[in-house]
């Protein structure tokens, strides 16, 4: 039963679309089991360059059936918005391909209003929420009182209950200076139009993917977001407000213990983030442009949901080390190898220390690394341009260098590694 897991082994933004859209090619189905558009995926192919936030970045392969798991908190106007993007560049998506989870809940502009009024009531403590009602939306799932997807299936019931839930958000937002109440009647009536549009998409994800694995097909899971987003063991408070780890894939997804047996970590060669929070080897100035970009191409580090410049610092084997353990993660795959070129030297962080100790790793977990100070490990760059290299043999000895050290410092192999946003730029070990 092969059913293998992409996670991202930093704060998101690792290139996990495109270590997707790659595996993809072998999967029957694709699979996203946690979160909402506050992720984006870039994929690019040829000169079409898709941007997904809530369908899987797989379903560009025209073969795979994608599945969006009962994890998943959904924006029916975002997904049904992107679903036209999609078509539009040629792909189909029938109700045979797509398959939305019964049981994941539903993002409405009641849970985006409350998310802003939260964020800026917050002023100082903010957290850098993308705004797109991913908080709200779990609480009222934690709290029972959230919209499931099942109840676009009975559309006469379903506006009622969605009325209702504006109507309680106004309650809520009366509390917050400057907010304005939402028109319950109005986005009661654009939701039953999303539900009649969405319904012959809504299955029992869990019970599909189950069979199918039964039958030997091989499922691809990708996360969203990052281990160190993880709302249990990230960087909290400033985390997401789901599960992008990889056992999450099992419980977004309805699936069982065992279940998965391989879980590839994808991992930057630098180290970026977007938001506020803790980030021990960030960089600024010069050295910090160069890493980021400046906008112009669509792989420069900059959010693909946000639009924000991304925070961009050294690799931190500290906490890729932590991602290993807490996920599991069988191989690595290393993207962006290829901005790495030019520059003179490198550095890795190896260790932490806090006055005369070194740390190995994390004694507490990663939520306040203020404390620690990063030890760094000198590694010489190369100047060669890597993008148009497809194996091992052909990259630079520095390069090949800075990865076999990655490999040493993890104790895990890196099988992939990207040097460029195309789907041919790739390197298989």
């Amino acid at each position: 039963m092969p059913f293998s897991i992409v996670v991202g082994a930093q704060w998101g933004d690792e290139g996990k679309g495109r270590v997707v859209d790659l595996l993809a090619a072998e999967a029957d189905i694709v699979a996203r089991y946690y979160g909402g558009d506050n992720a984006g995926h870039t994929v690019t192919v040829g000169d079409k360059t898709f941007k997904l936030h809530l369908l899987p970045s797989g379903v560009v392969h025209p073969h795979t059936i994608g599945l969006l798991g009962n994890g998943m908190v959904i924006n029916p106007a975002i997904l049904l918005n992107e679903m036209d993007q999609v078509r539009q560049s040629g792909v189909s998506l029938t109700t045979d391909r797509i398959k939305i989870s019964h049981a994941a809940h539903l993002i409405t502009p009641g849970h985006i209003a409350l998310d802003t009024a939260l964020e800026q009531a917050r002023g100082r403590q903010k957290i850098g929420t993308t705004k797109r009602g991913i908080g709200p939306a779990y609480t009222a799932k934690v709290t029972r009182s959230g919209l499931r997807v099942e109840q676009m299936l009975i559309p006469e019931k379903f506006e009622a209950v969605v009325k209702n839930h504006i109507n309680q958000v106004n309650s809520q937002l009366g509390g917050f200076e400057e907010q304005m109440s939402l028109d319950a009647e109005k986005i009661a009536q654009d939701y039953r139009g999303y539900a009649d549009v969405l319904a012959p998409y809504i299955a029992e994800v869990g019970l599909f993917a189950y069979q199918a694995l039964e039958q030997g097909k091989f499922i691809l899971a990708e996360g969203a977001q990052g281990t160190l987003l993880d709302l249990d063991h990230g960087t909290y408070p400033y985390v997401t407000s789901s599960t992008p780890t990889a056992p999450g894939a099992l419980v977004g997804l309805g699936l069982g213990i065992g279940t998965a047996n391989r879980v590839i970590g994808v991992v930057k060669a630098f180290q970026t983030r977007v938001g506020e929070g803790p980030f021990p080897t960030e960089l600024s100035g010069d050295a910090a442009v160069r890493l980021r970009g400046t906008g112009e191409n669509d792989w420069d580090e900059f959010g693909t949901t946000t639009g924000r410049p991304r925070r961009v610092g050294w690799l931190d084997a500290v906490l890729l080390r932590y991602a290993v353990r807490v996920n599991g993660i069988s191989e690595l795959a290393i993207t962006k190898l290829d901005i790495l070129s030019g520059l003179d030297s490198l550095k890795i962080c190896t260790n932490y220390q806090t006055g005369d100790e070194v740390y190995d790793n994390l004694p507490w977990g990663p939520a306040d690394l203020s404390q620690y100070q990063p030890v760094y490990e000198d590694i010489p760059g190369w100047e060669e341009d890597v993008s148009s290299i497809r194996s091992w043999n052909e990259l630079p000895d520095q390069a090949q260098a800075y990865i076999t050290r990655v490999e040493e410092l993890t104790g895990l192999p890196v099988n992939i590694i990207s040097v460029g946003p195309e789907r041919s730029q790739v390197i298989i070990r």
